[in-house]
Formats: C-alpha cells, structure tokens, sequence
C-alpha cells in the first residue's frame, strides 16, 4: 500500500492541513467507520467513478455518489464502502477553511455528502479524469493544487470572530462558553453562531465537543491503557462519565472498546487510519 500526503504553499496553506493519497488500500473489512473531525472533506475514487456511504445503523442501505465527492462536518460517524476506496485521493480542510470553495455557506452541508459536481460543475468530473491519469504520486499533487487555486472564492479571511473562537477551541481544553467568545468578538450570541456556522459549518458548541474528542482520540491512540479519568480531567470533561458519553456518541464506541478493537486489528496486521476503525467482514 502507498501513502501520501502534500501539505499545499499558500493561500491554500491557510485553509488546508493537507492532499492525501492511498493506493492499495485492501482490508478484510467491509466498512469502516468515519468518526467527526468538524472538518470538510473532498474525496476522488481513482478507479471508479462512484463512492458509497452508509448511515450510522444500517450498513445494508447505503447512498451512491460519484467518485468526485464532498463531505461536509458531521456530528456524527458515518461509514464507507472498503470496495470503494483502493485507489483514493482527497483534500482534508483545516477547521472552518472549505468556505472559500464552496460559493456557499457552509452550514447548509452540516450531516451531508454531496457530488462535487453539485458545487463546481463539469470541472468535478475532469479533475477527477486528470487525477486518474496522471503517472506519478507529484503530478497528482500537482493537479488537485491547481484545481484548488483555480476555485478560491472571496473572501479569503475568517470572519475576526471565527478566528477568536478557533484560537480557542484550539487553545483551552476546559468547556469554552459560548457567551464569553461572543463578548471578547463584540457581537451578540446570535449574530456570533451565525457567523461561525457560515465558516465552520457547525455551531460553536458542537464543534468544540468535536475538537475535543479529537483531541482524546490523538492522546489515546498509542495507549495501550490510559488513564480515563485522568484523560477525561485533562481535556474539561466533568468526569469520566461525561467522556464516556461523547465517545460513544461520536464513534458509536466505548472508548474502552475502541481501543480494545483498534488493538486487535493492529495485532492482525491490519492499517487502521487516524479517526476511522474498520468494521464488518
């Protein structure tokens, strides 16, 4: 299996964390579970022009896309196809920095996925042509940057509230007020949820729930047996309940289970990607 990822120059750096690629990317498992990141994601199947997403509790009905698709910030997990992604390549958006591409907000693709060229038209279907021709790993690269530049829409700045509050969901890992970022960015909270929704595409809170249970899952993931209610104190829950109850929320797990089962697939030999976990046979 090849992996692959390209951290873009600027202006895309602003609103990028980076282009992925997977080539050979074989399981035994039939699905695999998507957790939320509060992040957008665009995603190209190289070898067939379709992608395949399921729900969170029915794995036997499933929603067809082409191979050229956009999944905007879910509150949930959701599942993928494994058949569907031996050759795939996407862009993984920073927090709140889709908005430029989009030519709309945000907000109205919460919990959706979307054909890409429901957004940008013919030009979905070509670059995902060039992406699959392409001969090499750096001409892929090459073209999805290009593609990317082509699509920057004005504005090309956060909002000043936006940025005040991803500062710090970043920074403070106690439970950030709503009201309190409203104040120090001078709007009301009303007019400060609207805001960040237009960008992030999520409210303040739920996001801030997300990027919190990123947070756990990134300090966890190498633990054979951490600690959960020192993890829990750590990262502003109320208890190691309280952590319990978002981490089966968001992954559809008990963070103990979680682990547990992360563990046996490594043992197996199988590659289990950040934020995913492969289910079924």
């Amino acid at each position: 299996m090849l992996f692959r990822a390209y951290k873009p120059g600027p202006p895309l750096s602003d609103f990028i964390e980076n282009f992925w690629l997977y080539d050979g990317y074989s399981s035994p498992h039939t699905h695999e579970r998507v957790f939320p990141s509060g992040t957008f994601e665009l995603v190209f199947n190289l070898c067939d022009d379709e992608l395949r997403i399921y729900g969170e509790t029915d794995c036997g009905e499933c929603s067809r896309y082409s191979g050229a698709l956009v999944s905007g910030p879910y509150e949930g997990f959701f599942v993928t196809d494994r058949a569907e992604e031996f050759c795939v390549m996407g862009v993984h958006f920073r927090p709140g920095g889709a908005f430029p591409f989009l030519g709309m907000s945000a907000y109205e693709l919460e919990d959706m996925h979307l054909d890409l060229a429901t957004l940008w038209g013919r030009q979905a279907g070509e670059i995902r042509e060039r992406l699959a021709l392409a001969p090499s790993t750096r001409e892929r690269f090459r073209v999805l940057e290009h593609a990317l530049r082509s699509r920057l829409h004005d504005p090309l700045e956060h909002h000043p509230a936006v940025l005040l509050a991803l500062d710090g969901f970043r920074s403070d890992h106690s439970r950030i007020v709503v009201h309190k970022l409203a104040l120090e960015a001078g709007l009301s909270d009303r007019r400060f949820i609207d805001v960040f929704r237009s960008e992030v595409g999520l409210n303040p809170k739920l996001f801030s729930r997300i990027e919190r249970f990123q947070r756990v899952l990134a300090e966890v993931d190498p633990l054979p047996e951490p600690e959960w209610e020192q993890v829990a104190l750590e990262h502003g829950y109320f208890d190691q309940s309280h952590l319990i109850r978002d981490f089966v929320e968001f992954s559809g797990f008990g963070p103990a289970d979680y682990l547990r089962r992360l563990k046996e697939l490594r043992d197996s030999g199988v590659h289990v990607k950040f934020n995913h976990l492969p289910v079924g046979r």
